[in-house]
């Protein structure tokens, strides 16, 4: 189980939606570990529950074929490699100094520009194809707008599933073909600890002041609020890592930025930040404590529906619920596309074609993320070069 997740681990690239297509292929067609039905209603399973769907899918195969040790086995490979070198990019950013290495940072925030761009051009094509949707996800910009914060964000999203519940209401899903070997006890004991986790990690940290915890709290938080994709990730930890100035804005968009070059899930950007971020716990320990928090809710959610997934499924009004959640989605990362993507970022004409330029890669020639970010850092190092004092 480990061998064959790491070997994904290691060449997945392009994001959740080109990590399932490898799934498939190393999965369902040439190991055959399940059928192309059961593999459809895992896949619907993990994108209809907030958390990353790849590292979900994944995690859910891995329990499947092998028990708890399979699924740990499994999401500890897929994992590994990206977490790895998002850790030694974060020990190895401090040493980016001068013109050039300003230049670097700066052409690796602009990918964060044209990546984010394009999530939000997919998300909105896909998540708010009506009047209803495109509705909500206004709403929750103006929501954000006047409220902000935590508190605005999860206050939007909970919003966009009570209007989802009476504008987004539509025919209730097949039933599920594929029986999961968890029972109905261990998902209510899973199901509890994600909720304890998300009402109890704030109490602990305002009870006891620790920074650590004060951090796992937002990751868990981060992790368990992801709905719709994982680039909804990056305002989520912008608002718990940036505003308190635990991280500056440069180093955390630049991190984001790396993030899109390397194989594996989007949410190992968490080992970059626990790595970099000041004050303590970080390096190693930090890299590990935010990778463990901001993974454990999408995983205890999997563990805890998979019993009542066939079900769930059919309940329209948990659909419609889950329709108005995304839209909402969309809005938050629309605005986060604005602030503080653009406002940190875009300095010039030049900044404006290289981001729109990166954009037009992605959505219109299909090119790789990695590519666009080898193109990304490779203007801005040309600019640092033809005007050093701009990135003195």
């Amino acid at each position: 189980m480990f061998r064959a997740f790491l070997k994904l681990g290691l060449t997945s690239f392009g994001g959740p939606i080109a990590h399932l297509g490898y799934f498939r292929t190393e999965l369902v067609v040439r190991r055959r570990w399940v059928d192309e039905a059961g593999y459809a209603d895992l896949v619907a399973l993990c994108q209809f529950l907030p958390g990353p769907a790849s590292s979900q899918v994944g995690y859910a195969l891995g329990l499947m074929r092998g028990g708890p040790l399979g699924g740990l086995a499994a999401w500890c490979a897929f994992t590994l490699p990206s977490a790895l070198l998002m850790l030694l990019f974060a020990l190895g950013a401090g040493r980016l100094e001068g013109p050039l290495g300003a230049g670097l940072i700066h052409g690796l925030k602009l990918v964060a520009v044209a990546v984010v761009a394009q999530a939000v051009w997919s998300m909105a094509r896909t998540l708010t194809p009506d009047l209803q949707r495109v509705s909500i996800a206004l709403g929750a910009i103006l929501l954000l707008v006047l409220s902000g914060g935590p508190a605005g964000q999860v206050g939007a999203i909970a919003v966009g599933s009570v209007a989802g519940l009476w504008l987004c209401r539509a025919d209730a899903a097949p039933a599920c073909r594929l029986a999961f070997p968890v029972s109905r006890r261990v998902g209510r004991m899973a199901l509890a600890a994600f909720a304890l986790g998300l009402v109890g990690l704030p109490l602990a940290a305002m009870a006891s002041g620790s920074h650590g915890i004060a951090l796992f709290d937002v990751f868990y938080r981060s992790g368990a609020l992801v709905f719709g994709g994982g680039h909804v990730v990056l305002p989520l930890l912008e608002e718990g890592v940036v505003r308190p100035g635990w991280i500056g804005p440069d180093a955390f968009l630049a991190g984001y930025g790396v993030a899109q070059a390397v194989p594996g899930p989007l949410f190992t950007f968490a080992a970059f930040l626990g790595a970099a971020m000041e004050p303590g716990p970080n390096g190693l320990a930090g890299a590990l404590l935010c990778l463990v928090a901001i993974f454990t809710p999408g995983l205890l959610l999997v563990t805890g529906v998979l019993p009542f997934w066939s079900a769930l499924r059919t309940r329209p009004r948990v659909q419609a619920a889950m329709r108005g959640a995304n839209a909402a989605v969309v809005g938050l990362l629309a605005l986060a596309l604005y602030d503080p993507l653009w406002t940190n970022t875009i300095l010039g004409p030049a900044d404006v074609a290289v981001a729109v330029t990166g954009f037009v890669l992605l959505t219109a020639l299909k090119c790789p993320p990695w590519a666009v970010v080898v193109m990304t850092a490779a203007s801005g190092l040309a600019m640092a070069a033809l005007d050093p004092a701009a990135f003195a």
